[in-house]
Order: structure tokens, then C-alpha cells, then sequence
């Protein structure tokens, strides 16, 4: 457990390394990472939450297939000289205010070895500090509400906080499944994690989702964690080891989360986000109104 000193959240660790197998052919050529919602790449909402929870230092576990995402958050000098070039001040602005969003850092995965094992390259950046672990398929559109909580559980406690939400009994072996113990309003005591189990076996319906504030002892774990099917090292083992050793918490939410790695999800983003944006939101939102009493007069 980390002494009252050592618990503000500095770093923010991204994996996005994946090869986004869901939705070829277009991340054949362009990284999951970077397929817009609406009007930004989903990569960007992820590091604006990072942001917004108070987080200016993240470290994108990248491969070498994903030089874009890294490029995104880098000044485009060229770009920029031939928008002012052209009297267009305000897409300047904007592009360097994504470039000082925060201070993002690179490490590449050479070999997908897991979530476990990308959390784990982090080890040199983090040194012995707690650090955030933000999943980009989770895209969370809550202002940083839930990181927020996350973090200052951490505070509280000075121990590791994942973030979990009740899904239907039937989808929960596509998920790890904690089994919590005394809860108090969002804040619940995990005893232990279950890396996606049958409905049958699964100890409860809160699922693990992709947002995680840990101690550094999740890096001594996660090297004494066995490699599973595919080689792979499950993030998961090491959270389990940290509930029987140190303890460990959840933070369960209910609201904000979509599954961009889902196309039925990434869809429902797009449509939602697009209703709220203040620019397209009242024009796509009578469009959408339009096509919907079309669609219902042709009984359709």
C-alpha cells in the first residue's frame, strides 16, 4: 500500500498496440486508433479524458504498423505554415493545442503478448509512481467523471481500482468478473478476478472494464504472471494477485461507455456523439428524425 505522499496520479499508460482484426479491411492500412467518431479519432477522446482527470503525461504502447497515431500528437509544421499561409488562424490554433494536450511519450511492443505484458512495458516510464491504465476500445464520454473517482480511490486507499459495471449474466464470459465483498456507494472490495469466465462459474455480473488506476506493485505481479493461451500475458492474473496480497478495489459505474471495438458500438458512438456535437448536432439530429418517419411510412 503506498504511504499518503506517493498517491497522485501522474501517469497515464494507452495501450494501442492491437491490430484491429474487428474491423478490416479499413485498419488494414489505418490504425484502429485513428477511425474517427464524428469529428476527432477515437485516440484523441481517450487522451482528452486522461486530460480532464487532471493526467498530462501519457505513454502510448504502440508497434511499428502504428506511426499515425504517434504523428497525431505531433506539431505538422508544413500543415500549419500553408493553414496560415491561407488565413485559417483558427485551424492552426486548433492543431497546436492538440499537440500541447499532453506530453505523450512512445514505447513499441515488438510482439502482442497481451494486455499484461503491454501494461508491463511501462514499467520504465511509471518508475514507482501509481499510474492510470486507459483501454481505447473503452471510449468513456463522462468529462472524466469515473477516472476521477478512480484516482481519488486511490488516494483514499493507496491501493489498485478497477473499473467494473453489470452486464447481462450471458455476456460476462466476454470480460474478467470480479467477485466483490463490502461495498460502500461506488467504491467495492474485490476478493477476486475471474479472467472470462462461463455464466455458470462466474462469481458475479460486474464486469472489468477498461479503465484501471494502479500501484506500481502491479509490475512485480505481472512478471510473475504465466503466459495463457496464445502466449499471451492476462492483466487480469496480476489484479487477482494484488487482491489477495495488497488488496484491491473496484468503482463501479453505470453510464458513458461505449465499446468502439465493437462495430455495433463504434456505430452508437458515432450517432450519439454526433447528436450532442454544438456544431452538426441540431441539423443530424432532424435528419435522423426525418429518416426515421421515412423509414417507419414505408414500413421499413
Amino acid at each position: 500500500m503506498l504511504d499518503r505522499m506517493e498517491r497522485t496520479v501522474r501517469k497515464a499508460v494507452i495501450p494501442a498496440a492491437g491490430l484491429g482484426t474487428r474491423f478490416l479491411p479499413v485498419t488494414k492500412a489505418i490504425p484502429k486508433e485513428m477511425l474517427p467518431v464524428v469529428d476527432k479519432p477515437a485516440i484523441q477522446y481517450v487522451v482528452e479524458e486522461a486530460r480532464s482527470a487532471g493526467i498530462d503525461d501519457v505513454l502510448l504502447v504502440s508497434s511499428p504498423y502504428k506511426k499515425a497515431v504517434e504523428d497525431h500528437f505531433d506539431r505538422s509544421f508544413e500543415l500549419e505554415r500553408r493553414l496560415q499561409d491561407k488565413g485559417k488562424t483558427a485551424d492552426v490554433e486548433a492543431l497546436v493545442a492538440l499537440s500541447e494536450l499532453a506530453r505523450v511519450h512512445i514505447v513499441r511492443q515488438g510482439e502482442p503478448m497481451g494486455l499484461g505484458h503491454a501494461v508491463g512495458m511501462a514499467r520504465h516510464h511509471v518508475g514507482r509512481e501509481p499510474f492510470a491504465v486507459l483501454l481505447p476500445d473503452d471510449l468513456m464520454v463522462d468529462g472524466g467523471e469515473l477516472l476521477r473517482g478512480m484516482i481519488a480511490t486511490l488516494a483514499d486507499t493507496g491501493r489498485s481500482v478497477v473499473a467494473l459495471k453489470e452486464v447481462a449474466m450471458s455476456e460476462v464470459s466476454s470480460y474478467g468478473c470480479a467477485e466483490v465483498g463490502e461495498r460502500r456507494g461506488s467504491v467495492a472490495t474485490i476478493r477476486r478476478l475471474v479472467e472470462k469466465p462461463r455464466p455458470e462459474d462466474a462469481p458475479s455480473n460486474l464486469a472489468v472494464m477498461g479503465r484501471y488506476v494502479f500501484t506500481p506493485t502491479v509490475f512485480d505481479e505481472l512478471e510473475r504472471v504465466q503466459p495463457g493461451v496464445g502466449g499471451e500475458i492476462q492483466v487480469t492474473d496480476a489484479m487477482d494477485a494484488l487482491a489477495r496480497t495488497e488488496g484491491f478495489f473496484g468503482y463501479v459505474f453505470s453510464e458513458g461507455r461505449y465499446d468502439i471495438g465493437q462495430k455495433q458500438d463504434f456505430l452508437r458512438a458515432t450517432v450519439e456523439l454526433a447528436i450532442e456535437h454544438p456544431d452538426l448536432g441540431p441539423d443530424f439530429r432532424l435528419f435522423l428524425e426525418d429518416l426515421t418517419k421515412r423509414r417507419l411510412a414505408d414500413g421499413s
